[in-house]
């Protein structure tokens, strides 16, 4: 897992006084309670109670402080993120979005893709993720079909929210264009 090998290997500084744990799903969190989160999570509303105790069985539960760094842009990503508790902000570009709150999800177009991250994703308060690895994100979609229409709606969602911003950045830089360009008159041409 990207995160929780960037926090070993020490490229993500924290304070072992005052992080969160990684949380085991076998120790600390039983599968019933993963459950009964996932029962709450839109993508998720759907599953039957079996395929909810598959998506159980598979996910890892991670609590990381505010300040970390889940995902960073154009690296690869071998790890599906959902929000169970807490925000984290979305850099994507040029700008950064409104925050991520829980049920929110992030790093499935790495997985589907196999291209690197294209977004930034930091942690603005403590957050308790669900993640599901790349070997196991596949699994998801044979024990849980019903999920390929959810992810595929929220990601046309995303194409369309990034296709209005794109035009809407268009248009403003055409506004200063036609603004900044003064009107000049040549021989036959009245003005615009």
């Amino acid at each position: 897992m990207e995160l929780v090998s960037r926090m070993m290997d020490g490229s993500i500084s924290y304070d072992p006084q005052a992080r969160l744990e990684p949380v085991l799903s076998a120790a600390t969190v039983k599968q019933g309670d993963k459950i009964e989160r996932l029962k709450g999570v839109r993508i998720f509303e759907e599953c039957s109670q079996r395929q909810l105790r598959s998506i159980a069985r598979i996910a890892r539960v991670f609590d990381a402080p505010a300040g970390t760094m889940l995902t960073r842009v154009d690296e690869p990503g071998n790890e599906f993120f959902l929000i169970l508790d807490g925000t984290a902000s979305v850099d994507v570009a040029t700008e950064t979005r409104g925050p991520l709150r829980p049920g929110a999800f992030f790093g499935e177009m790495s997985l589907l893709d196999g291209g690197p991250r294209s977004a930034t994703i930091v942690a603005e308060t403590p957050v308790r993720l669900l993640v599901i690895s790349r070997r196991n994100f596949s699994v998801l979609f044979e024990d849980v079909p019903g999920l390929t229409q959810s992810l595929l709606v929220t990601l046309s969602r995303r194409v369309r929210q990034a296709e209005e911003r794109a035009e809407r950045m268009g248009a403003r830089r055409l506004g200063y264009k036609a603004r900044a360009t003064p009107h000049v008159r040549t021989r036959g041409n009245k003005g615009l």
